[in-house]
């Protein structure tokens, strides 16, 4: 290898070098970073509106009873394998996925799975699976159970979860009798 060509090689490495440091030195002198002398944003207007307001109102579900006479199984399964399966088995001795078997659900305590980890705030409920507690449930965990690890924005339509719950009460040898 000649000589002038290590030379070269070492004078491209230079130039880029030295190219480098004089575009982060122009960056740092053309860009001033310069702190905003006022807020343009007041986010405690904001919050003194909210506090004005006064608290959310809790949304009063409808009873479920009624619905559940004509409420239909096939459907709620449908609803189930469409939103509840990523998390959910449903299979009778099923594993626990993300969330607990719903096998024989209805019914059953709450926390019913054993080697579950169940969040402190369905641990806190005490009770068993109602009718009305798995459309509450159903219709927002989080307002059922404030603090529940399960991250669910709920199900709107009373019809889907009344299905839904026609369908999880299927699945069980001996299921509770409807109101």
């Amino acid at each position: 290898m000649d000589s002038t060509e290590v030379n070269k090689g070492m004078a491209a490495i230079l130039i880029a070098g030295i190219v480098f440091f004089l575009t982060g030195w122009l960056s740092d002198n053309l860009i001033h970073d310069a702190k905003p002398e006022h807020e343009v944003l007041k986010i405690e207007v904001a919050a003194k509106a909210e506090a004005a307001a006064g608290p959310a109102k809790a949304e009063e579900l409808a009873p479920v009873a009624p619905l559940l006479a004509k409420a239909d199984a096939a459907s709620g399964e449908g609803v189930v394998k469409k939103l509840c399966v990523a998390c959910h088995t449903v299979a009778e001795g099923g594993k626990a996925g993300v969330g607990p078997n719903l096998y024989g659900v209805v019914g059953a305590a709450r926390g019913h799975m054993e080697g579950f980890n169940y969040s402190a705030a369905v641990k806190g409920k005490a009770g068993n699976w109602s009718y009305e507690d798995l459309n509450a449930w159903l219709a927002k965990p989080t307002a059922f159970a404030p603090g529940t690890r399960m991250a669910f924005a709920g199900i709107k339509s009373a019809e889907q979860r009344a299905d839904v719950i026609v369908y999880l009460r299927a699945l069980s040898h001996n299921p509770i009798p409807l109101p």
